[in-house]
């Protein structure tokens, strides 16, 4: 059972939904360009982005009382892992189609892991609820606002 969310998870959750929104927008402007990396893998990185940050910021906090765990460690070294990953998803051959956005949300998942591992399901849930949203809804809205440009990518 997921408990109720307290102050800070609800902070955190609208630090979040910000990151997602504002990465959204940035990934509008690309996606009108007719770039492959448009408003869903921007929304994606920002939102992962955002969850590494708080959730290493919180862990660091309530773990301070132990000496020789560092939480932003263990952050920094999932961060660089699935960024390996992810680039070898987005690595292109001839004219096969580039992953991005798929490399991008197994990312965002590698943040909502450790969140959760963190014991933060309130923020883990909201993540991956964003995450969603961002693949699904701005999948539309990006393929509606490319094919009234005639930049539509799929």
């Amino acid at each position: 059972m997921i408990p109720p969310v307290s102050a800070i998870e609800a902070e955190v959750i609208v630090r979040l939904v910000v990151a997602a929104v504002l990465g959204a927008c940035m990934g509008l402007e690309r996606s009108l360009a007719g770039k492959h990396a448009g408003m869903r893998t921007y929304a994606l990185v920002s939102l992962g982005s955002a969850l590494f940050t708080v959730i290493g910021v919180v862990a660091s906090y309530q773990l301070s009382s132990f000496a020789g765990i560092n939480p932003l460690q263990i952050a920094g070294s999932i961060v660089i892992g699935i960024g390996f990953i992810g680039s070898g998803l987005a690595m292109s051959k001839g004219d096969t189609h580039v992953e991005l956005t798929t490399a991008a949300g197994i990312w965002l998942m590698a943040a909502v892991g450790m969140t959760a591992g963190f014991g933060y399901f309130g923020v883990a849930l909201a993540a991956t609820v964003l995450g969603i949203l961002i693949f699904s809804l701005l999948l539309r809205i990006e393929n509606k606002l490319r094919h009234r440009y005639g930049t539509e990518i799929e």
